[in-house]
Formats: C-alpha cells, sequence, structure tokens
C-alpha cells in the first residue's frame, strides 16, 4: 500500500516517465505574459474557439470528456474544430468515456421512480414534448457518426485527459487555468489519481449546476430550454450526468473556483440575428458559425467570456458549493451554503457568476470571431 506522500512522489515520476517517453507532444510555454489554460469538454463550438483565438493566451490542450456526446465524438469534433481553426498543434486528449458511478440504466430507474428528465446527453434516445431544438442521434459510446463540418484527418494524442492535465499542472505549477465545461469525470480522476493536481492548477473555471433560474427572453426557444429548470431549479445536465465526479472536484483543494450556473445564460441566444452578426467576417470559423444558429444558451461562451474578461460579470456571490450524491429525487442537483452554513466537510468557497454584461460579451465574441 501507498502511503499518500510515497503516492505523490510515485504520480510525480510517472508524469515524468510519460514525458520522456513522448506520451504527448511537449509544450512551450509563450511569452512570460500569456495566461495559460487546458479546456475539457463534451464537445467543442464557439467557446473553444474564442479561447484559440484570443491574444496573450496559451491552450496547452483540449481535453474530451462523454456528456451530451460520447467522448469518441467530442474528439472527433475537437481535432476538426482545431483543423477548421488552423491550430493542429494543440493536443486533443480523450478523456472518461463513463461517468464514475452513474450510468444509462440507473438513468432509466431514477425516471421510472422521480420522472422523466428534460435531458440526457448521450442517453437522449426522445423529447419528451414537444421541441423545436434538432436532437443529436441515439448511438453506442464507441460509434462516431460523419460530422456536419466533415470528418478530422488529425488523430488525438495518445496520452488520456487526467494524465495530461497532472503532467501540465506540475510542469507549469500555478499558473494553469482549467475551463470545465462538461461533466467532471476528468477533473475527478486526475484528482483521485494525484491529491496534489487540484492545487497545483492556478484556477478551475467551469460551467455547470444552476441555482434559481429564470427565463428572461421571450423567444420560444428560451420558453423551451426553461423547462429544464422550470421545476427542479437545482439540477443541471453537466453536474447531473455525474454527480460524484462533481463532488470530489468541489471537494479539491484548488486555488479559486469560479461557477458559471445556468443562471447568466437565461438572458443569452444562440439566435439568427447573433449569429449573422458575429460572423460577418469571412473566415473559416465565421463560416462554420453561421451555420450555428440553434437558438441555445450561451452556456459555455459564458465561462469562456469571463475568463477572459473577468470585468465582464455584472455581479456574483461567494457559496460553498457542493452535490447531492444520494441517489433520491434530488440527485446530482446542486447544493450551496453562505458563509457559516456549511458542513464543513470539505466544501470550497466558489466564485457564483449571477449576471454578465451580454452587450460587452457579444462584442468581446464579435471581435474574437472576426480575427483573421
Amino acid at each position: 500500500m501507498i502511503k499518500k506522500s510515497g503516492f505523490a512522489r510515485f504520480a510525480r515520476r510517472c508524469v515524468l516517465a510519460a514525458g520522456l517517453l513522448g506520451a504527448s507532444v511537449p509544450v512551450v510555454a509563450h511569452a512570460e505574459a500569456d495566461r495559460m489554460v487546458i479546456f475539457d469538454d463534451d464537445g467543442f463550438a464557439l467557446a473553444q474557439w474564442m479561447v484559440l483565438k484570443a491574444p496573450h493566451v496559451k491552450v496547452l490542450g483540449f481535453g474530451t470528456v462523454s456528456g451530451d456526446f460520447w467522448q469518441k465524438e467530442a474528439t472527433a469534433y475537437a481535432l476538426r474544430g482545431l483543423e477548421i481553426a488552423g491550430r493542429t498543434d494543440v493536443p486533443v486528449v480523450q478523456g472518461a468515456t463513463y461517468p464514475l458511478m452513474n450510468s444509462e440504466k440507473l438513468t432509466d430507474r431514477w425516471e421510472a421512480l422521480y420522472g422523466k428528465l428534460v435531458w440526457k446527453g448521450a442517453w437522449m434516445k426522445k423529447w419528451v414534448e414537444k421541441t423545436t431544438q434538432a436532437l443529436p442521434p441515439y448511438h453506442p459510446a464507441d460509434v462516431v457518426p460523419d460530422l456536419p463540418w466533415g470528418n478530422p484527418k488529425t488523430k488525438p494524442s495518445a496520452e488520456n485527459a487526467a494524465m495530461f492535465m497532472i503532467r501540465m499542472v506540475h510542469q507549469y505549477p500555478g499558473q494553469i487555468s482549467i475551463i470545465e465545461c462538461g461533466p467532471m469525470t476528468n477533473l475527478a480522476l486526475a484528482q483521485k489519481l494525484d491529491p496534489e493536481f487540484a492545487s497545483l492548477a492556478k484556477e478551475l473555471v467551469y460551467m455547470g449546476g444552476s441555482l434559481n433560474p429564470r427565463q428572461k427572453l421571450t423567444s420560444a426557444a428560451s420558453a423551451q430550454f426553461a423547462r429544464e429548470f422550470g421545476n427542479s431549479p437545482r439540477r443541471e445536465f453537466n453536474i447531473r450526468f455525474d454527480p460524484e465526479a462533481a463532488s470530489i472536484t468541489m471537494h479539491a483543494p484548488w486555488k479559486r473556483i469560479v461557477m458559471v450556473p445556468v443562471d447568466p445564460s437565461t438572458e443569452t441566444e444562440m439566435s439568427a440575428e447573433f449569429v449573422k452578426d458575429i460572423a460577418s467576417a469571412d473566415t473559416p470559423i465565421a463560416r462554420i458559425v453561421k451555420r450555428g444558429a440553434n437558438n441555445f444558451p450561451l452556456w459555455d461562451e459564458i465561462a469562456a467570456a469571463v475568463w477572459l474578461d473577468p470585468t465582464l460579470i455584472r455581479s456574483s456571490t461567494d457559496l460553498y458549493v457542493d452535490v447531492n450524491t444520494m441517489f433520491s429525487a434530488q440527485y446530482g442537483d446542486i447544493l450551496s451554503w453562505t458563509e457559516g452554513y456549511q458542513p464543513d466537510v470539505g466544501e470550497q468557497k466558489e466564485k457564483v457568476v449571477l449576471t454578465v454584461d451580454v452587450p460587452r460579451m457579444k462584442a468581446l465574441i464579435k471581435d474574437l470571431i472576426s480575427k483573421p
């Protein structure tokens, strides 16, 4: 049995060995002023392109995880997205295919006991109610359908996402931000493999969870998305897909955590007008974005935007946050406390974003997407 301190040394040796064996392409930092980031997600779209095109940002890699899509499909999207951006120098590292404990069968059982979920991601077969949003094709975890952007020609790194993130934070201690916009399975695995992982990162910024979101826009799509939190305001898909991983991650000793819940996204929409405005430039990314008027809220884009420019945050609050991991009607729901009310069993204080400056955020997105 390896003691905790011995395990940390063991993990560092594994990380060093992985680097010496060429587990992935070595990363060389840019100028000292550059901000370093790893982006972990269950897909690839506007938010990732924003961070890629931002000045003074060094993207060390993109991790992939199952959630809205299976991990292999998310990996294909990430590879193709980097090809479109002309940034195949940035590695794509494959992460977890399945949640730590949750599963499709357990979710079916939960629904039989407590009612239907609005969205189930890769496990979604049909909408409960008539919905204008297209439903991704249901398929097994090892199947990757043809992508609407075209299929990638490049391949992912041979390294897995958890070990990649561990290696990077050891290589650049205190310098790397991690943006998480999917389920937290890779982060939880990294923390369990190396107890120093979270403490060596600069910060965690994640999109996930909800407190008390309310419909703000009057469009049909906005009303349909409001179904997810109308009767269950504390339930959100990224957390609900792998609640155990989210709880492990939230208890880890990060220097700083920024939570971007659903709440601020209800003032935003990927409408045809918005897409037409931000994708007016004739660039490869803009040409793809022009096809992206899906009327989704700008969930991940808010997380990317407030990391790039924290002054976009109009209001926020400090809360201690955890996740209900009991297999009950509230499985996967967010738990939160103000100072002094938390159970004090390892919960971490998080800066929770409540509202953002939407016009300025849209201007930032347009500026980044229009760059050649």
